[in-house]
């Protein structure tokens, strides 16, 4: 089974990265840091004559990560109520990915690609958070994923989550599930 977890956050080693460590311990899996890729705003071409163009940036690597994975996690801090604009910038992008006549099977590839949800905030983020969960839940309806589940963790500065014991229950749990699917 190959998990890539999609790091949304700007800061090193952040709340949310620690949040998805916890998830991922002892599992094989591959982290890809948003903020280390060069990946354009999206240039909305799908009502153009010519739609949408290539564009030399480096989204074929959240592609690439999106078709060889059988589970993607979408790890983000909450950020006004949102996931983070790096990673809104990705997803937005899928607008675009999923005509790209490049990748004829991702549309299709998505459908079997289970969808998880890390965030973390620091105001009242279990109840802040929910729109967002929501926003998510949209998105993936709309590409056809399976969405399984998702955490929110409680943190402000670095290094908090590790306080929240119950998003870290929740972790850890998410953790033996998926370790129970790898030996099965």
């Amino acid at each position: 089974m190959n998990i890539t977890a999609f790091i949304g956050s700007t800061r090193e080693y952040s709340n949310s990265e620690i949040l998805t460590d916890y998830v991922l311990k002892g599992i094989p899996s591959q982290k890809l840091y948003i903020k280390s890729l060069n990946i354009q705003p999206i240039h909305d071409l799908r009502h153009s004559k010519n739609g949408f163009q290539f564009i030399d940036d480096d989204y074929d690597q959240v592609i690439q990560a999106l078709l060889t994975s059988d589970i993607v996690i979408f790890t983000t801090p909450i950020y006004w109520y949102s996931m983070s604009g790096i990673m809104k910038n990705m997803v937005d992008r899928l607008s675009h990915a999923i005509r790209d006549e490049r990748f004829p099977q991702l549309k299709e590839k998505l459908q079997t690609t289970e969808a998880i949800v890390l965030a973390v905030g620091g105001d009242d983020p279990k109840i802040k958070g929910l729109p967002m969960i929501q926003q998510f839940q949209y998105i993936f309806d709309f590409l056809k994923m399976p969405f399984t589940s998702y955490i929110i963790g409680e943190a402000n500065k670095p290094g908090e989550i590790t306080k929240d014991e119950h998003a870290l229950t929740q972790a850890t749990l998410l953790n033996m599930q998926l370790k129970s699917r790898i030996k099965a």
